[in-house]
Protein backbone atom coordinates (compact mmCIF):
# COMPACT_ATOMS: atom_id res chain seq x y z
CA UNK A 1 0.00 0.00 0.00
CA UNK A 2 1.60 3.24 -1.10
CA UNK A 3 0.99 6.54 0.32
CA UNK A 4 -1.95 7.27 -2.02
CA UNK A 5 -3.54 4.10 -1.05
CA UNK A 6 -3.61 5.88 2.88
CA UNK A 7 -4.15 9.33 1.57
CA UNK A 8 -7.37 8.27 -0.22
CA UNK A 9 -8.78 5.59 2.37
CA UNK A 10 -8.55 8.21 4.73
CA UNK A 11 -9.76 10.93 2.46
CA UNK A 12 -12.92 8.15 2.17
CA UNK A 13 -13.31 8.09 5.83
CA UNK A 14 -13.45 11.63 6.83
CA UNK A 15 -15.87 12.11 3.25
CA UNK A 16 -18.31 9.83 5.25
CA UNK A 17 -17.93 11.42 8.12
CA UNK A 18 -18.76 14.75 6.80
CA UNK A 19 -22.02 13.54 4.88
CA UNK A 20 -23.47 11.80 7.26
CA UNK A 21 -23.31 15.18 9.89
CA UNK A 22 -26.75 14.55 10.80
CA UNK A 23 -26.53 11.24 11.79
CA UNK A 24 -23.16 10.31 13.20
CA UNK A 25 -21.83 12.18 16.04
CA UNK A 26 -19.50 14.36 17.34
CA UNK A 27 -17.55 11.88 18.61
CA UNK A 28 -17.58 9.17 15.60
CA UNK A 29 -16.41 11.97 13.38
CA UNK A 30 -13.84 12.92 15.81
CA UNK A 31 -12.66 9.46 15.59
CA UNK A 32 -12.57 9.26 11.85
CA UNK A 33 -10.82 12.78 11.26
CA UNK A 34 -8.24 11.43 14.28
CA UNK A 35 -7.85 7.87 12.07
CA UNK A 36 -7.10 9.69 8.53
CA UNK A 37 -4.75 11.88 10.02
CA UNK A 38 -2.94 8.34 11.02
CA UNK A 39 -3.37 7.06 7.88
CA UNK A 40 -1.44 9.75 6.31
CA UNK A 41 1.31 9.98 8.66
CA UNK A 42 1.83 5.88 8.07
CA UNK A 43 1.68 6.62 4.68
CA UNK A 44 4.14 9.26 4.35
CA UNK A 45 6.54 7.33 6.84
CA UNK A 46 6.30 4.14 4.56
CA UNK A 47 7.34 6.32 1.91
CA UNK A 48 11.06 5.59 0.58
CA UNK A 49 11.91 8.87 0.64
CA UNK A 50 11.08 8.90 4.01
CA UNK A 51 14.10 7.24 5.34
CA UNK A 52 17.27 9.08 4.34
CA UNK A 53 20.73 8.61 3.08
CA UNK A 54 20.67 4.94 2.84
CA UNK A 55 19.35 3.22 0.12
CA UNK A 56 15.88 1.65 1.10
CA UNK A 57 15.14 -0.69 -1.80
CA UNK A 58 11.50 -0.41 -3.33
CA UNK A 59 9.00 -2.98 -1.92
CA UNK A 60 8.35 -5.42 -4.84
CA UNK A 61 5.68 -7.44 -5.29
CA UNK A 62 5.79 -11.26 -6.15
CA UNK A 63 1.82 -11.99 -6.03
CA UNK A 64 1.00 -14.51 -8.81
CA UNK A 65 -2.27 -13.44 -11.29
CA UNK A 66 -5.31 -13.88 -9.57
CA UNK A 67 -3.82 -13.35 -6.00
CA UNK A 68 -4.25 -10.37 -3.97
CA UNK A 69 -1.08 -8.49 -3.15
CA UNK A 70 -0.49 -8.73 0.66
CA UNK A 71 -0.94 -4.55 2.13
CA UNK A 72 0.14 -2.59 4.10
CA UNK A 73 2.79 -3.78 6.67
CA UNK A 74 3.38 -6.93 4.33
CA UNK A 75 4.11 -5.09 1.30
CA UNK A 76 7.47 -2.85 3.27
CA UNK A 77 10.91 -4.24 2.85
CA UNK A 78 12.83 -4.96 5.94
CA UNK A 79 14.54 -1.92 6.03
CA UNK A 80 11.38 0.29 5.86
CA UNK A 81 9.63 -1.85 8.85
CA UNK A 82 12.67 -1.23 10.97
CA UNK A 83 12.59 2.33 10.09
CA UNK A 84 8.39 2.94 10.84
CA UNK A 85 9.36 1.12 14.10
CA UNK A 86 12.56 3.85 14.81
CA UNK A 87 10.14 7.09 14.31
CA UNK A 88 7.51 5.80 16.66
CA UNK A 89 9.82 4.00 19.31
CA UNK A 90 12.38 6.59 19.44
CA UNK A 91 12.58 9.21 16.58
CA UNK A 92 15.53 11.29 17.41
CA UNK A 93 17.68 8.06 18.34
CA UNK A 94 18.59 8.45 21.64
CA UNK A 95 19.60 4.61 22.02
CA UNK A 96 21.75 4.38 19.26
CA UNK A 97 24.82 6.19 21.83
CA UNK A 98 22.80 5.88 25.23
CA UNK A 99 25.34 2.97 26.68
CA UNK A 100 28.41 4.87 25.05
CA UNK A 101 27.87 7.78 26.82
CA UNK A 102 27.20 6.23 30.26
CA UNK A 103 30.80 4.26 29.59
CA UNK A 104 32.65 7.11 28.53
CA UNK A 105 33.56 8.89 31.78
CA UNK A 106 34.10 11.83 32.63
CA UNK A 107 36.67 13.54 30.48
CA UNK A 108 40.62 12.63 31.89
CA UNK A 109 42.27 15.53 33.34
CA UNK A 110 44.32 17.52 30.58
CA UNK A 111 41.88 15.86 28.34
CA UNK A 112 40.76 17.93 25.51
CA UNK A 113 37.74 15.96 24.55
CA UNK A 114 36.25 16.58 20.88
CA UNK A 115 32.25 15.88 20.32
CA UNK A 116 31.63 15.45 16.30
CA UNK A 117 28.29 15.06 15.87
CA UNK A 118 26.22 14.92 12.75
CA UNK A 119 24.76 12.78 9.97
CA UNK A 120 26.38 9.59 7.92
CA UNK A 121 29.04 12.13 6.38
CA UNK A 122 30.23 12.14 10.08
CA UNK A 123 29.55 8.38 11.30
CA UNK A 124 31.37 7.30 8.34
CA UNK A 125 34.72 8.62 9.14
CA UNK A 126 36.53 5.54 10.50
CA UNK A 127 35.46 3.20 8.39
CA UNK A 128 37.51 1.37 5.65
CA UNK A 129 36.42 3.31 2.71
CA UNK A 130 36.09 6.45 4.43
CA UNK A 131 39.75 7.24 6.01
CA UNK A 132 40.70 6.54 9.85
CA UNK A 133 38.42 9.15 12.42
CA UNK A 134 41.98 10.98 13.44
CA UNK A 135 43.90 8.08 14.55
CA UNK A 136 45.53 8.64 18.21
CA UNK A 137 43.04 11.24 18.88
CA UNK A 138 40.27 10.69 21.91
CA UNK A 139 37.71 12.21 19.82
CA UNK A 140 34.21 11.16 20.15
CA UNK A 141 31.99 10.68 17.04
CA UNK A 142 28.43 10.69 17.47
CA UNK A 143 27.31 11.11 13.58
CA UNK A 144 24.25 9.23 12.70
CA UNK A 145 23.30 8.25 9.37
CA UNK A 146 20.12 10.03 7.84
CA UNK A 147 19.42 12.21 10.45
CA UNK A 148 18.29 16.12 10.53
CA UNK A 149 19.17 19.46 12.37
CA UNK A 150 16.00 18.90 14.62
CA UNK A 151 16.92 15.18 15.86
CA UNK A 152 20.30 16.41 16.34
CA UNK A 153 19.01 18.66 18.51
CA UNK A 154 17.18 16.82 20.66
CA UNK A 155 19.82 14.66 21.45
CA UNK A 156 22.20 17.58 22.16
CA UNK A 157 22.25 17.66 25.38
CA UNK A 158 23.04 13.57 25.77
CA UNK A 159 25.24 13.21 22.81
CA UNK A 160 27.11 16.68 23.51
CA UNK A 161 26.96 18.45 26.53
CA UNK A 162 26.94 15.58 28.89
CA UNK A 163 30.15 14.80 27.76
CA UNK A 164 31.82 17.74 28.86
CA UNK A 165 33.43 18.17 26.03
CA UNK A 166 36.00 21.25 25.18
CA UNK A 167 34.93 21.18 21.58
CA UNK A 168 32.01 20.55 19.69
CA UNK A 169 32.42 20.15 15.89
CA UNK A 170 28.52 20.47 13.93
CA UNK A 171 28.15 19.10 9.94
CA UNK A 172 24.68 19.59 9.42
CA UNK A 173 22.19 20.52 7.29
CA UNK A 174 22.31 17.67 4.20
CA UNK A 175 19.59 15.64 5.28
CA UNK A 176 17.44 18.55 6.53
CA UNK A 177 17.65 19.28 2.61
CA UNK A 178 16.96 15.97 1.07
CA UNK A 179 13.49 16.11 3.45
CA UNK A 180 14.34 13.01 5.77
CA UNK A 181 12.00 14.29 8.04
CA UNK A 182 9.34 16.35 6.28
CA UNK A 183 9.71 19.59 4.30
CA UNK A 184 12.26 22.38 6.09
CA UNK A 185 12.61 25.74 5.16
CA UNK A 186 16.23 27.40 5.37
CA UNK A 187 15.37 29.61 8.40
CA UNK A 188 14.19 26.32 10.17
CA UNK A 189 17.48 24.76 9.68
CA UNK A 190 19.37 27.81 10.47
CA UNK A 191 17.38 28.22 13.92
CA UNK A 192 18.10 24.18 14.45
CA UNK A 193 21.82 25.04 14.05
CA UNK A 194 21.68 28.04 16.16
CA UNK A 195 19.94 26.48 19.04
CA UNK A 196 22.72 23.78 18.95
CA UNK A 197 25.76 26.62 19.00
CA UNK A 198 23.56 28.37 21.82
CA UNK A 199 23.41 25.49 24.13
CA UNK A 200 26.99 24.90 23.43
CA UNK A 201 27.60 28.31 24.19
CA UNK A 202 25.93 28.37 27.51
CA UNK A 203 27.78 25.26 28.60
CA UNK A 204 31.29 26.56 28.03
CA UNK A 205 31.59 24.80 25.00
CA UNK A 206 33.58 25.91 21.87
CA UNK A 207 31.82 26.14 18.47
CA UNK A 208 33.06 24.98 15.11
CA UNK A 209 30.59 24.89 12.42
CA UNK A 210 31.10 22.81 9.27
CA UNK A 211 29.97 24.13 5.56
CA UNK A 212 27.31 21.69 4.54
CA UNK A 213 28.94 19.33 1.72
CA UNK A 214 27.91 20.35 -1.92
CA UNK A 215 24.99 18.14 -3.87
CA UNK A 216 23.70 18.29 -6.93
CA UNK A 217 21.00 15.59 -6.25
CA UNK A 218 19.99 12.93 -3.41
CA UNK A 219 19.56 9.56 -4.55
CA UNK A 220 17.03 8.80 -2.20
CA UNK A 221 14.67 11.61 -3.03
CA UNK A 222 15.63 12.53 -6.59
CA UNK A 223 13.99 15.82 -8.22
CA UNK A 224 14.69 18.23 -4.82
CA UNK A 225 17.27 20.77 -6.81
CA UNK A 226 19.75 20.49 -3.59
CA UNK A 227 22.47 23.00 -4.60
CA UNK A 228 21.14 26.17 -4.48
CA UNK A 229 20.01 25.26 -1.15
CA UNK A 230 23.00 24.42 0.20
CA UNK A 231 25.23 26.81 -1.26
CA UNK A 232 22.64 29.71 0.43
CA UNK A 233 22.82 27.32 3.65
CA UNK A 234 26.55 27.48 3.94
CA UNK A 235 26.69 31.44 3.13
CA UNK A 236 24.39 31.90 6.48
CA UNK A 237 26.18 29.24 8.59
CA UNK A 238 29.67 31.49 7.41
CA UNK A 239 28.13 34.43 8.53
CA UNK A 240 26.67 33.26 11.34
CA UNK A 241 29.96 31.99 13.18
CA UNK A 242 32.01 35.08 12.39
CA UNK A 243 29.54 37.40 13.56
CA UNK A 244 29.00 34.64 17.06
CA UNK A 245 33.15 33.77 17.04
CA UNK A 246 33.17 30.33 15.82
CA UNK A 247 34.99 28.77 14.06
CA UNK A 248 33.89 28.13 10.52
CA UNK A 249 35.49 25.38 8.40
CA UNK A 250 34.48 25.82 4.73
CA UNK A 251 34.46 22.41 2.86
CA UNK A 252 31.97 23.43 0.10
CA UNK A 253 34.67 25.42 -2.06
CA UNK A 254 37.27 22.88 -2.18
CA UNK A 255 34.92 20.25 -3.51
CA UNK A 256 32.07 21.70 -5.57
CA UNK A 257 32.14 21.18 -9.07
CA UNK A 258 30.96 23.46 -11.79
CA UNK A 259 27.33 22.40 -11.24
CA UNK A 260 26.85 22.79 -7.84
CA UNK A 261 27.53 18.99 -7.05
CA UNK A 262 30.41 17.09 -5.15
CA UNK A 263 33.44 16.26 -7.05
CA UNK A 264 33.16 12.91 -8.75
CA UNK A 265 36.52 11.88 -7.55
CA UNK A 266 35.84 12.93 -4.44
CA UNK A 267 32.53 10.65 -3.70
CA UNK A 268 31.36 7.17 -4.81
CA UNK A 269 27.25 8.64 -4.98
CA UNK A 270 27.60 12.56 -5.12
CA UNK A 271 27.00 13.21 -1.47
CA UNK A 272 29.21 10.74 0.33
CA UNK A 273 33.32 11.37 0.78
CA UNK A 274 35.43 9.05 -0.50
CA UNK A 275 38.71 8.12 1.56
CA UNK A 276 40.65 10.57 -0.73
CA UNK A 277 38.27 12.96 0.02
CA UNK A 278 38.57 12.40 3.93
CA UNK A 279 42.75 13.16 3.60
Amino acid sequence: MTASDFSEDAGELCGFASEGSLAVNRKWKLRCVIFGCGMLLAGFLCSPAAFGQAAASSATQDAKPGEAAPAGWEQLTAYQKSQLVQVFNDWAFLAKYREADSTLGAPAAGEARVVFLGDSITEGWGKPNRGEFFPGKLYVNRGISGQTTPQMLVRFRQDVIDLKPKVVVVLAGTNDIAENTGKMTLEEIEGNIASMSELARANGIRVVLCSVLPASEFSWHKGLEPAPKIKALNEWIKAYAAKNGFVYVDYYSHMVNGEGGLKAELSPDGVHPNKADMK
